[in-house]
């Protein structure tokens, strides 16, 4: 799967996953929020998330420890968020 981390008018980091076969300018452009944190790759793993990649037109790379852990904090229960 592709993702965008994206910063939200609170200015929280928002993660958006999508299948491969969609850019990540294209899915870029359909998103309300102004500023792309990160893009990249994830795959799920026996131990979490990995993140890797980027996107030059874009101008962003994986940030790969920080957004596995948005991802899996957006990706967790309701009654486990911290």
């Amino acid at each position: 799967m592709k993702y965008l981390i994206m910063q939200d008018f609170s200015g929280q980091a928002v993660p958006f996953i999508f299948p491969r076969r969609v850019d990540h300018s294209d899915m870029r452009e359909q998103l309300p929020y102004a500023q792309v944190l990160s893009a990249g790759f994830v795959e799920h793993e026996a131990g979490g998330f990995v993140c890797h990649g980027g996107n030059a037109e874009l101008r962003v790379r994986a940030r790969p420890e920080e957004d596995a852990a948005i991802i899996a904090e957006a990706l967790r229960p309701e009654s486990r968020r911290t």
